[in-house]
């Protein structure tokens, strides 16, 4: 006797199946409570060491070095997050050959991993801004600067996330994606992120200048901190934002593009 399967009449939509697997890898981060400690004292260590070892020798001009930095950590947290050794992980048990066998639409799994991604990077953020206040973290740009900062940081965070998705899938293991993880590093530190870039040589200020870090930090920055932006962080709000927008845009288009185009040919 031949069996034979027909798909179902109503498939998951994008929206479901993404939802369901972000809840599954939502729910796989709760159950291991160790990630999300490993990635609340990464958020905590950078910003101790920063705050209270190298914040005095470095001169921010009229803004106080707390409130230079927070801002800063709260825009980049994506890029310490361990997106890309989970993502490896998922590939190396077999879990996304067995989602591929589904009658799922194939983006739409790389969609929930970047909402789940997204979700742990944000509370490393949360975590940065309450550990930020207690150290003396005070935003003066009020109620309506500081949600608007808080929307450009999920903004980021998800605009890395697919970096960090990108990374895992092209590994091969979960070692070589912490390994590959690192290769963004230089683009925190060669930004404003912990240090003004006219503090930087000559040669190298034009790269950390434009580069995506910087406006995404700017824009954070100037959200936070209010008043006259350009007389503070040396470009006005607008400045910083639209590039930030921009680059997030841009990062999201080619990761979103190159990650899926990897899982398909997983």
């Amino acid at each position: 006797m031949t069996l034979t399967f027909s798909p179902p009449s109503n498939p998951p939509t994008v929206w479901a199946t993404a939802s369901t697997y972000a809840g599954r890898t939502i729910k796989q981060f709760i159950r291991t409570p160790q990630l999300l400690v490993v990635n609340a004292l990464t958020s905590i260590m950078f910003l101790l060491i920063f705050r209270f070892v190298f914040g005095g020798a470095i001169q921010t001009g009229d803004v106080e070095y707390v409130d230079f930095l927070i801002p800063a950590l709260a825009a980049v947290n994506g890029l310490f997050a361990g997106g890309a050794v989970g993502v490896a992980e998922d590939t190396e048990s077999g879990l996304f050959d067995r989602l591929r066998s589904l009658p799922v639409p194939r983006w739409a799994l790389l969609l929930g991993r970047s909402m789940a991604d997204t979700s742990l990077i944000m509370w490393g953020t949360v975590v940065t801004i309450v550990v930020g206040v207690i150290v003396g973290f005070r935003p003066s740009g009020g109620i309506g600067g500081a949600l608007a900062a808080l929307g450009l940081c999920v903004l980021f965070a998800a605009a890395f996330s697919w970096l960090q998705m990108f990374l895992g899938l092209v590994s091969g293991s979960a070692q070589a994606a912490q390994g590959m993880s690192f290769a963004v590093f230089p683009l925190i530190f060669v930004s404003s992120a912990y240090v003004p870039v006219e503090s930087m040589p000559g040669w190298l200020q034009p790269f950390a200048e434009n580069q995506p870090v910087t406006a995404m930090v700017g824009s954070v920055r100037a959200f936070t901190l209010g008043g006259d932006t350009e007389m503070l962080l040396g470009h006005t709000t607008t400045w910083f934002v639209t590039r930030a927008v921009l680059w997030s845009i841009a990062i999201l288009a080619v990761f979103v593009t190159l990650s899926s185009r990897r899982f398909s040919r997983l």
